[in-house]
């Protein structure tokens, strides 16, 4: 971060955007705890916390434990008339890989399971230095910048709410079963919840910038 008062217009260079309303800040050194908040808007725009990356971490790497169970694990089973079937995301996927569906399925488990995956696991790589205080990896601006495009792109929650109401609708019908692939997605829901609360993108920034490894085009990452 810099000092109050240091700032190029021309670059923006020591200027920080507000993520809702755009309305331009000086950036300051924040202590842990502190939080930097819009003077427009109220939006936060920086909150520093202390021991933050390592739950960062410990996060992303529960994410991805949990959508490995996700995939191989029973989704949920359908019963009627004493017969019932059962079935994983993996398995829809195998039985829908053929055909002209199969490049909808592909991108359908793209951004339920790859995606929030990939996120998760760039944000290892991200932060597994820094929070061992030391300086990032090569690619850590390139990792973390495609963890910030990614972020409209994980679609879990909703995945997760649409089942449930589709559920709603079936469960008239037939006898449903949720199997723990099911509840591994609730549970990512409250995962992705608490990864937020701890998350701050401009903190990071920061670290990976005092790290040595040079943030061109940070200005157009909006922070979390």
């Amino acid at each position: 971060m810099v000092r109050p008062g240091e700032y190029d217009l021309q670059t923006g260079e020591g200027l920080i955007a507000c993520p809702r309303c755009d309305a331009l800040h000086v950036e300051e050194e924040l202590t842990y705890g502190e939080t930097a908040r819009c003077v427009r808007c109220g939006g936060i725009l920086a909150r520093p916390q202390s021991g933050a990356f390592t739950q960062i971490i410990a996060l992303a790497i529960t994410t991805m434990v949990l959508m490995f169970g996700a995939i191989f694990f029973p989704f949920l089973e359908i019963s009627r008339l004493g017969m019932g079937h059962g079935t994983s995301l993996f398995g829809v996927a195998m039985a829908f890989s053929e055909g002209v569906i199969a490049p909808l399925t592909v991108a359908l488990l793209g951004v339920i399971v790859a995606l929030p995956a990939l996120r998760a696991a760039l944000l290892v790589y991200t932060l597994w230095p820094l929070a061992r205080r030391r300086p990032p990896y090569r690619h850590a601006v390139r990792a973390f910048r495609l963890t910030e495009q990614l972020k409209p792109w994980s679609m879990a929650e909703i995945f997760i709410i649409g089942t449930a109401i589709a559920m709603v609708k079936v469960g008239g019908l037939a006898t449903i079963n949720f199997g723990p692939a099911f509840w591994a997605f609730c549970a990512l829901i409250f995962v992705n919840l608490a990864n937020r609360s701890f998350m701050c993108s401009t903190t990071i920034w920061d670290a990976i910038e005092d790290g040595g490894a040079a943030t061109d085009g940070r200005e157009q990452v909006e922070p979390a």
